[in-house]
């Protein structure tokens, strides 16, 4: 995918996009290490590592699925974990929400992950990502079951004992496109095969 015209040939008034993302983690005062990874990890373009960055950083999104009544746009937060091991975001659902039985219903779902807002920043720069993909419930016990377990106990180890109630279940999503807004005026969309590597190990 291409950024929009001028992006790829900044000039020295106009900070590369890897640049702004790392400025805005530093405004919001996210760890030094964080800020290293982005700099150094070669696999990725720097908006590739702007991303990864930004899905690392970030524990919840804004989860939009379609109701499965009237088929209208339905928007929750969830918080959510990365499966390096499958390329795939975890959420732990309750069969009560709404949400969980929208996506029984119609598996297309979309994601809005955003940057921690600062007072001392403009908001229209926040870096923010809106995610594409399909859901899918593993079964309990299964291979991937237990892979996506682990990968949500990882990032919130104090549910573990709601992986346990019957009602609450997992679900993966295999991320199939994004439109990635890295700063304000760097815009690209992502497509699948880049976004497996951001969710990579």
């Amino acid at each position: 995918s291409r950024l929009h015209t001028g992006l790829e040939s900044p000039t020295p008034s106009s900070p590369r996009p890897a640049r702004r993302m790392l400025q805005s983690t530093q405004r919001c005062g996210q760890p030094a290490a964080l800020q290293i990874h982005i700099m150094t990890t070669p696999h990725l373009p720097r908006l590739g590592l702007a991303l990864r960055a930004l899905l690392q950083a970030r524990r919840h999104a804004a989860l939009g699925t379609l109701d499965a009544q009237g088929g209208g746009a339905f928007v929750s937060m969830v918080p959510f974990a990365i499966d390096t091991a499958t390329q795939r975001l975890v959420l732990h659902v309750s069969g009560l929400a709404a949400h969980t039985a929208n996506m029984a219903a119609e598996p297309r779902v979309s994601l809005l992950v955003t940057a921690a807002d600062a007072d001392d920043a403009p908001v229209h720069d926040l870096a923010r990502v809106t995610l594409q993909a399909l859901a899918s419930t593993p079964a309990p016990g299964s291979a991937a079951w237990a892979t996506a377990r682990a990968a949500y106990l990882a990032r919130f180890p104090d549910v573990e004992p709601m992986t346990a109630l019957p009602d609450f279940r997992f679900v993966t999503l295999q991320l199939i496109g994004a439109r990635q807004v890295a700063g304000f005026g760097a815009a690209r969309s992502v497509g699948p095969d880049e976004l497996a590597q951001a969710l990579a190990a």
